[in-house]
């Protein structure tokens, strides 16, 4: 039976030809994702992209003209060749009146499991084919840490694995304590595909074996299982990690032959611990003040650590916040004073409980990647600094030490990803979104950023192409078979770009000569050679497609991070500067960043619970990933919809906190700050902090006035209020989990849900040119076609 994956599972279709597509996931998967089933309904649904499509404003004026219209405007649908030349033609335009630093192509999105259909890629290989552009850097998920821990580490493998295995952890480890839990709902989930669902399976074990687990968050539910809950304050986990090193320090169970062999500046952090704080400590007591949790737990916390093989998590969530660096690098010393990092079991990591493959105890084999010409304009941002480009309010921005120009974009070029659920203050995007010539999306359904396109070409699913789901932290090599025809005229976006790369002379280069269906076994040869290298034999291509997975062994032994470089630090060196960890970093001191110096320090986050802005804005909102979808993904079939209150995204609040506002479960009220406002329904929890309310991410943006910044999101996105300032100026990473609300009942009538219906078509006519060189003639586009049939 053909199987196929995604990043939430391994599945396979269990219907028979001729019958509406069903699918089921791999019987060895024992915890399978519930998103599974909704792909039948989302590939159908009536938000599917079916024909090419074009704003109407924009096929009237023109690029380069205003665009209030974009978001609101009705789009007319046109035939493929059309659609492709105003594409061409628009790049060639840029291309020679601007230059190509004028285009930005930093696609960012989970649109595939797959290897080689991954839009990102595929954009990436496209457009440096054709002279380059402005691309990103980093990614939002843990943006922050990937520019830091080079600095302190010498690497980002704490981040990307391999890491220290649960099979050590459990082994070893008596003691496991997790900032930011370890949320189920994010262990459904690994980029590049799930074989087979593996995070619960190793947390019971672990209590199995006697571990014990401490939950630090402000959400009990982000580790239901653990034996401890400390219900610390957002934002204030930098502050109880320097009164843990404090305390190890001044009790004398600070691992002095540890630091002295394997770190750098442990002097100079011991200093500011004790005498930092404008001339105090930064002890348990003043902790206490900062974090909520009493100063007696945090000293005892401190002993039992120092007191027990102990293994320290921190969810990516954490360095999504004001100063994100400083969490994770306050962590890192923490484990190197308590002189653990390399032990059995022992040390720490980052993510556990942030995705499905994380301490996966599988053998590192390569993964198959799409390669991509380097771009020739050199130039890239940090993908949650996107606003800042296209308003460009400054010239530059700093970045790791140097400053990064910004050129004025006069088109943005997007594939598989929608930043109007990934980025931070939608309205203050909306008004930088505005100024580009041009927006062209490929999706395959009208999310809110095809809605704000110009140009929207739809894209197939994954499950109607053939591909290769891998991730070097899952065990399964996927065979992606092809599980229903292409709906509408969707076409994928490898044949999209062939079709561009032809009209602008670059097809060869794009290409190389291959079909699609070479390039998927093109992949796996390759990864075939480099599992060979490494002593593992994959079976041959035809036998592989059939088998539809092979399974990775396992590791021989336990792996322990930084096991080889505590032996012998000078034989294995870190690749640091110093070779060693650097809790002190000369490099970073040297930028002279007021808000990431050289070494973790405490800075007050600019918006939390203590902040001056609590006075107006006194609830502090968590947005999180979602149960139900992955991101926004499937966010309006019915799994997702389910979920909803009165239509509306739910927000969790303390009991207390609702009654204060007289909100009873199950209404629908107004969330607001200074930066917008969205309507949401109120689900009652003990399982937060008070003071504290919650909601997952990706509900479709609905503002109740399309196109235009500031108007009321009527279906609850949570990035309507969060800011967009970097984390600090080493990373400019997001700082989403900073964010003060007030919630207030809504009184009026509920306005309709509009973003799960297809937007407005209207029948139009072409009147200029689409591209140098095509024909001029006037041409009527059809009327819509909305059946998902092709004409």
């Amino acid at each position: 039976m053909p199987v196929s994956a995604a990043h939430w599972g391994t599945f396979e279709s269990s219907s028979r030809p001729g019958e509406p597509l069903a699918l089921r996931p791999v019987a060895a998967d024992r915890d399978p994702s519930a998103l599974i089933g909704g792909m039948a309904e989302y590939r159908t649904h009536e938000t599917r992209i079916l024909r090419p499509a074009i704003r109407a404003g924009w096929l009237q004026a023109g690029p380069g003209q205003p665009a209030p219209g974009r978001g609101a405007e009705p789009f007319v649908e046109v035939d493929w060749p059309t659609a492709l030349d105003f594409v061409a033609g628009e790049i060639e335009r840029i291309r020679q009146t601007h230059g190509n630093e004028a285009i930005f192509a930093g696609s960012y999105g989970w649109s595939s499991a797959g290897r080689f259909h991954h839009a990102k890629t595929q954009l990436k290989r496209f457009i440096n084919t054709v002279g380059g552009c402005v691309e990103q850097l980093n990614n939002y998920s843990f943006g922050a840490a990937m520019v830091l821990l080079p600095h302190v580490v010498g690497d980002i493998r704490m981040l990307y694995g391999p890491t220290t295995g649960w099979d050590a952890i459990c082994a070893s480890a008596r003691l496991f304590v997790s900032f930011g839990g370890l949320p189920a709902r994010n262990g459904q989930i690994e980029s590049g595909g799930v074989g087979t669902h593996v995070q619960r399976d190793y947390r019971a074990a672990y209590r199995a074996a006697g571990g014990r687990m401490i939950n630090v968050s402000p959400m009990r539910s982000d580790a239901p299982e653990a034996g401890e809950w400390l219900a610390i304050r957002p934002g204030t986990d930098t502050a109880l990690i320097l009164a843990l090193c404090h305390e190890l320090f001044a009790t004398g169970r600070a691992d002095r032959d540890f630091l002295a062999r394997c770190t750098v500046g442990a002097g100079r952090l011991e200093a500011y611990l004790g005498t930092g704080n404008e001339g105090g400590a930064f002890d348990a007591d003043w902790a206490a003040e900062i974090t909520g949790l009493p100063a007696t737990r945090i000293r005892t916390l401190a002993a039992e650590m120092a007191g027990t093989r102990c293994f320290i998590n921190l969810n990516w969530s954490l360095q999504r916040a004001d100063f994100g660096e400083q969490p994770y690098w306050a962590a890192v010393a923490l484990a190197a004073i308590l002189g653990q990092i390399g032990l059995p079991g022992g040390g720490l990591g980052f993510g556990f409980g942030s995705m499905n493959g994380t301490g996966n105890p599988v053998a590192r084999l390569p993964s198959p990647v799409l390669p991509a010409p380097a771009n020739p304009t050199g130039l890239a941002i940090p993908c949650a600094r996107l606003t800042d480009l296209l308003l460009r309010e400054t010239e530059t921005i700093p970045y790791d030490g140097r400053e990064i120009a910004l050129p004025e974009i006069h088109m943005i070029y997007w594939a598989g990803g929608n930043p109007f659920h990934h980025h931070q203050n939608l309205n203050r995007l909306l008004r930088g979104w505005a100024r580009p010539d041009t927006v062209v999306v490929h999706d395959h359904v009208w999310t809110a950023t095809a809605r704000h396109a110009d140009i929207v070409l739809p894209a197939t699913m994954a499950i109607e192409r053939d591909d290769i789901a891998s991730s070097s932290n899952d065990r399964y090599l996927v065979a992606m078979h092809q599980l229903a025809a292409p709906h509408g005229e969707a076409r994928d976006d490898f044949w999209i770009f062939t079709e561009l790369a032809r009209r602008l002379g670059a097809e060869e280069a794009f290409t190389e000569g291959r079909s699609a269906a070479d390039w998927v076994r093109h992949l796996y040869e390759t990864t075939r050679e480099g599992a060979a290298a490494r002593g593992v034999t994959l079976p041959g291509y035809e036998d592989w497609r059939a088998a539809g997975v092979f399974e990775k062994p396992l590791n021989d032994t336990p792996f322990d991070a930084f096991a080889a470089f505590r032996d012998d630090p000078a034989t294995a060196p870190l690749g640091t500067p110093s070779g060693r960890i650097e809790l002190y970093s000369e490099t970073v001191a040297g930028f002279g960043y007021p808000d990431c110096p050289g070494h973790p320090v405490w800075m007050r986050p600019r918006e939390g619970l203590g902040a001056p802005l609590a006075r107006r804005f006194p609830l502090h909102l968590l947005s999180t990933q979602p149960q139900h979808r992955l991101h926004g993904q499937l966010d309006p079939v019915a799994g997702s919809r389910a979920s909803k209150i009165q239509g509306r995204e739910p927000l969790r609040i303390h009991p207390r906190d609702a009654a204060e506002r007289g909100l009873r479960d199950g209404d629908v009220a107004r969330v607001w700050n200074d930066r917008g406002a969205c309507l949401v329904g109120i689900a009652l929890s003990g399982d937060l902090l008070p003071g504290v309310v919650e909601m997952a991410t990706g509900a479709w943006f609905d503002p109740i006035h399309p196109g235009e910044p500031g108007s009321l999101d009527v279906h609850g996105n949570p990035n309507v209020l969060t800011h967009d300032r970097p984390t600090s100026s080493l990373s400019g990473g997001s700082a989403a989990q900073s964010c003060l609300v007030e919630i207030e009942a809504w009184r009026s009538s509920l306005p309709p849900i509009r973003v799960h219906s297809a937007p407005e078509f209207v029948a139009g006519r072409l009147t200029k040119t689409p591209a140098p060189g095509t024909d001029a003639r006037e041409k009527d586009c059809p009327p819509p076609n909305r059946t998902g049939a092709t004409p």
